[in-house]
């Protein structure tokens, strides 16, 4: 290999205060896993030292606590985007000392590449394999890994043994042009290629490889409780429906998931239920649910851009890689999250919100409208030019304390123009075709949590009459009453 090879401290050393860093990965899948601690622990040197380090951080969405954790404790953070997962750099940016913007994972590589946000100093990217000519084959996530590479001055490699020499070839690298240049993505089924099985760089501009072998770390998901079991067969049962309606072409149409236990309990769900045919998904995360339903022959093919499986379940993976060969292909986040393909392809799109109000809007991101839980993520790009938008939630949280339908949200990602279906545990509320009441009366009756529905109906009746009805002295009163004393079922409408 004609590559230096190098320690993570060395890597870290090429490092400087304030240059901003873009890492590759989507979710744990895909991250750096040695040199983000070791860039974490320079920080902490050179904070000792009385001298100032901080990077600008640009990932594809989630990481691990590897990166996000480690760098956000060591104070090692300039800027932070986008979506984020971790509990410490969470509590970081909500105290205010990492600022954090939030954008629709489809636009950070446009946007990165339009010079919105400066320059990219160094990339940081694992991969399962590299070539003395600048081929580098990525690991279990792309993330924005190809603009990175192409814009990054400089570029370190995490070469991570643990990663079988059988995942090259799962990766289809593609890189728009940009405006006014850019045409179609010729994509016209989840299964189309359009690119490489690598990224191609400048081999002069690799300074340093770094060798791991260490797992992605993700944990298996959480058991599937009776409420996660019943809002995945209310979303399977109605799109059953939509089927037999045919209000769904009979062919059926890819699926999009977001990630969580719903999500895993959703698709779980659709497995079950003999009258959804088999399916593809276009979707962002490939978890552990999507792998059974392949070994099932449910699921036929899945495009994504990260396959975030549990631990447990990647070994297996990686042992029979054949199977999944012409079954898996992983994309960069601005393909696989592209608006232009959601549409054409006709998603059904499943995402999960924070909160829902009476009318449709949906809160995705913020507890209270103030504390940022993960961020956007790509809900939005799937929700707005989807076929058939769908939101999941349980319809109460904290043992009842706190409701997710509400008067009004306390901050609104997506809007009741692009939000098409609300399911809880309780049951559909289908808004299609619905003027705002009806949309209200939907909700509170199939939605929302029985304690609740009394005070949602009396808000209805005190609220200014208009085309939408809300009283504006009460249509924060449930988030008021929860900080006040912590319990909305108190709330006086």
């Amino acid at each position: 290999m004609r590559y230096k090879i190098i320690t993570a401290e060395e890597a870290a050393s090429y490092i400087n205060h304030n240059d901003n860093v873009g890492f590759s990965g989507f979710t744990a899948s895909g991250s750096p896993k040695v040199i983000p601690m070791a860039i974490a622990q320079k920080a902490e040197d050179e904070h000792a030292a009385g001298r100032p380090f901080q990077i600008g951080m640009f990932t594809g969405a989630s990481t691990s606590d590897r990166l996000d954790g480690a760098l956000s404790r060591a104070n090692a953070i300039k800027f932070r985007t986008p979506y984020q997962s971790c509990a410490d750099m969470r509590s970081a940016i909500n105290k205010g000392s990492v600022p954090f913007f939030d954008l629709h994972l489809s636009e950070v590589a446009p946007k990165m590449r339009y010079k919105a946000f400066g320059d990219v100093d160094i990339a940081v990217i694992e991969a399962s394999h590299i070539t003395d000519d600048g081929k580098i084959y990525l690991g279990t996530g792309v993330g924005i890994a190809p603009t990175v590479c192409k814009m990054a001055k400089r570029i370190i490699i995490e070469l991570n043994h643990h990663l079988p020499e059988g995942l090259m070839g799962f990766h289809d690298i593609y890189e728009p042009l940009d405006p006014p240049y850019r045409r179609e993505v010729p994509i016209y089924k989840p299964s189309d290629r359009i690119g490489t099985p690598y990224v191609q760089v400048e081999p002069e501009k690799i300074i340093g490889v770094v060798e791991t072998d260490l797992s992605d770390g993700v944990k298996d998901f959480d058991t599937l409780n009776e409420v996660t079991m019943k809002i995945g067969k209310n979303v399977s049962d109605f799109l059953a429906e939509q089927l037999r309606t045919g209000r769904i072409p009979a062919e059926f149409l890819p699926l999009q998931s977001g990630v969580g236990n719903i999500a895993n309990a959703v698709l779980s769900c659709l497995g079950e239920n003999k009258e959804i045919p088999n399916f593809q998904m276009y979707t962002e995360v490939v978890q552990d649910s999507v792998i059974s339903l392949m070994k099932e022959g449910r699921c036929t093919f899945a495009s994504t851009c990260s396959l975030s499986i549990s631990d447990t379940l990647a070994g297996d993976v990686f042992k029979n890689l054949d199977f999944y060969r012409d079954k898996l292909v992983l994309r960069p986040s601005e393909i696989s999250n592209n608006p232009e393909m959601v549409h054409r392809l006709g998603l059904v799109t499943m995402n999960t919100a924070i909160e829902a109000d009476i009318y449709g809007n949906v809160n995705s991101t913020h507890v209270c409208g103030t504390k940022l839980m993960n961020g956007i993520g790509g809900s939005g790009d799937f929700t707005r030019n989807a076929y058939l938008s769908i939101f999941t939630c349980p319809s109460v949280a904290k043992d009842g304390m706190i409701s997710s339908i509400v008067p009004m949200v306390s901050h609104q990602d997506h809007s009741e123009h692009s939000v098409k279906v609300i399911i809880t545990e309780w049951g559909v509320a289908d808004l299609r075709g619905k003027d705002p009441l009806q949309r209200a009366e939907l909700i509170i009756e199939n939605c929302a949590h029985p304690v609740y529905r009394p005070m949602l109906r009396k808000y209805l009746e005190i609220s200014a009459k208009g085309h939408i009805h809300h009283n504006l002295n009460k249509a924060l009163s449930f988030h008021e009453e929860f900080l006040r004393s912590g319990d909305m079922r108190n709330v006086e409408i």
